[in-house]
Parts: structure tokens; C-alpha cells; sequence
């Protein structure tokens, strides 16, 4: 839950902006990708990330979405969660760990990329 505090309302230039950090820290240059601006628009309005596999089923027809195996009679999901646990079973702290770990790792790219662009112009 990055930035949970949040920004309020994403403007295009914005949008734009992170969208060109985006290719910069993807190798792309200064020429943002559709992905990036998607990516970009996703970032800044909260929407959830979309694992690109998931995405693909979402963008399937409903009939290829979901094919059991034949003859499968599957079994009984487990209980829900504790309210302080996410969809993977992660506590609070879990969570906020790994979302230091990501914008750590975040910045460590963003740091790099610019190195790369100044190192270019030389």
C-alpha cells in the first residue's frame, strides 16, 4: 500500500511525468511506453497492481478463462484471513516490510537510471 496517505487527484502531467521515470528506470529512454503510462496512471490513482498473467485471463473470453481438469471434483477453500492478514497470509508488519523492501528498490532504480542518463550526456 504505497503512498496510502495519498496525493489527490492525478493530473496528467503527473501521469506523464511518472510515466517518463518509468521508461527511464525500463530501459526505454525518454520515450514512455503504452505500458508505462498505464503502469503510471495505475500508480498514481491507487488502482491494484495487475499481474501481467492475470491480466491476460482478464482480457480472455470468459469461456477461456477458466478450464478445469476433467473430472476434477476440487476441494473446500481454507477459512478467511485474520483481519490483520492480507490474501497471502502476511501480517501488518509482513506487509509494510515489503513495501519498505519496494521502494527502496524503487529509488535504487530511479538512482541508477538518472546515473545512466548523466553519464550519457558526458
Amino acid at each position: 500500500m504505497e503512498n496510502a496517505a495519498g496525493i489527490g487527484a492525478a493530473t496528467p502531467a503527473m501521469v506523464e511525468a511518472r510515466a517518463r521515470e518509468l521508461a527511464r528506470i525500463n530501459g526505454h529512454g525518454l520515450k514512455p511506453t503504452k505500458a508505462d503510462y498505464q503502469q503510471a496512471k495505475r500508480e498514481l490513482t491507487g488502482e491494484e497492481e495487475i499481474d501481467p498473467r492475470e491480466e491476460n485471463l482478464e482480457s480472455a473470453p470468459e469461456s477461456e478463462a477458466w478450464d478445469p481438469v476433467p473430472g476434477s471434483t476440487g476441494h473446500q477453500a481454507p477459512e478467511s484471513l485474520g483481519e490483520d492478514e492480507d490474501a497471502e497470509g502476511r501480517s501488518e508488519a509482513a506487509q509494510m516490510f515489503e513495501e519498505g523492501l519496494n521502494e527502496a528498490e524503487h529509488e535504487q532504480m530511479r538512482r541508477a537510471a538518472e546515473a545512466d542518463e548523466q553519464s550519457d550526456e558526458e
